[in-house]
């Protein structure tokens, strides 16, 4: 279906407005200086929902307009964005993703800006014709890299690591429920603050975890 540039700019509009009308939300209440940081917290949440919302329509439809000199029926990778990441498959066909950010915070809701970031460097990964592995069973090790003056959660449960198998689920694995894939939450003292992302075959899991506490390179 044809869609008309300027009826996508009009939703756009909305969603950039709505974003910015809960950026004057939290403006009014440090104004007022009567609200709990629980209300703060709240409100910055919200903020950054649509902000979300707003810029991963944006992202939508750049893609949808862009003219595209590939082959029918193929993708264009979005363009690469450097603070992004970048993802990778080594020699035992497991796949590595690291984003140049550490996880954001979540306790209301799954960011949609990490999820459609992950499936985009994951697109651009298979642009050029490089095959991205697929699993029965998979083991999924998040390691969050950073120090303690970097880092911007305390706890690991109010991490938004949820977006990441939900950009993997369907693709890489047939679905993400607890018989299908195993999650590892880990952290690792480093003064450059990043997120790395593995996904290996379940069996393999004892494998990674003797490389990784040898100092061995896991992906040379």
């Amino acid at each position: 279906m044809q869609h008309n540039i300027k009826d996508d700019m009009t939703v756009v509009q909305a969603l950039v407005f709505d974003a910015y009308k809960t950026t004057g939300q939290v403006m009014a209440m440090l104004d007022n200086k009567v609200h709990t940081p629980a209300a703060y917290a709240t409100a910055l949440e919200r903020m950054s929902a649509k902000v979300e919302e707003a810029a991963v329509t944006v992202r939508t439809l750049c893609e949808r307009h862009h003219p595209s000199c590939v082959s029918p029926g193929k993708k264009p990778p979005a363009p690469s964005i450097h603070i992004a990441g970048q993802a990778e498959v080594n020699n035992y066909g497991w796949l590595h993703i690291e984003l140049n950010t550490l996880l954001p915070h979540c306790r209301f809701q799954t960011p949609k800006y990490l999820t459609d970031t992950i499936s985009r460097l994951l697109d651009e990964y298979e642009y050029n014709g490089r095959t991205l592995p697929r699993f029965d069973c998979a083991a999924l090790i998040i390691d969050e890299h950073c120090n303690i003056d970097s880092r911007q959660i305390f706890d690991q449960d109010n991490k938004g690591f949820k977006a990441i198998p939900n950009a993997l689920k369907g693709r890489l694995i047939p679905d993400d429920d607890q018989f299908t894939l195993n999650i590892c939450l880990l952290s690792t003292l480093d003064d450059t603050p990043a997120c790395h992302i593995y996904l290996i075959p379940r069996g393999e899991l004892s494998d990674f975890f003797a490389m990784r506490s040898g100092d061995y390179p896991l992906f040379p």
